[in-house]
């Protein structure tokens, strides 16, 4: 009696039987986005090199200062922010993710049914909750009343 052939298995005597090769159907399959993928990666290579063959290379002093929107460079680059800056930023990547899981529910929460709109009401109440917390300890504010003396 032969052992069927389980792929990447074993035979009833245990002896491991090897997958297997792709058959030629399953690789003209996928050669197309071989292809695309070669000529993809061929094609920026070659503009690449061709972009850094034919290129000036004229280098001064003004083209190798840090540029500012247009506005000379003037102190040090290593000083300090404001924490301010980092939380108000978080807070609104976070508040622009949550808006982001809000839109699907949005659209469709009349047909998940009841269960679907109460859990969006409470997700929004969450957020909410959230707003009013960040908004009471003044991390909204963009100056906050002790730095104005």
């Amino acid at each position: 009696m032969t052992a069927p052939f389980i792929a990447g298995g074993c035979n009833e005597l245990g002896v491991r039987i090897m997958p297997a090769p792709p058959s030629s159907d399953f690789l003209s399959t996928y050669s197309s986005i071989l292809t695309f993928l070669v000529v993809v990666v061929g094609f920026l290579a070659f503009n690449l090199l061709l972009w850094w063959v034919i290129r000036p290379s004229r280098f001064s002093e003004e083209k190798l200062t840090t540029y500012e929107c247009g506005e000379n460079p003037t102190g040090s680059a290593w000083i300090q922010f404001n924490i301010r800056f980092y939380v108000f930023a978080l807070i609104f990547i976070v508040f622009d993710v949550e808006a982001v899981f809000l839109l699907p529910w949005a659209t469709v929460f009349r047909d998940l049914g009841l269960l679907a709109y109460v859990e969006g009401l409470v997700f929004i109440f969450v957020l909410v909750v959230a707003l009013a917390y960040v908004w009471r300890k003044g991390d909204l504010a963009w100056v906050r009343a002790e730095d104005r003396n």
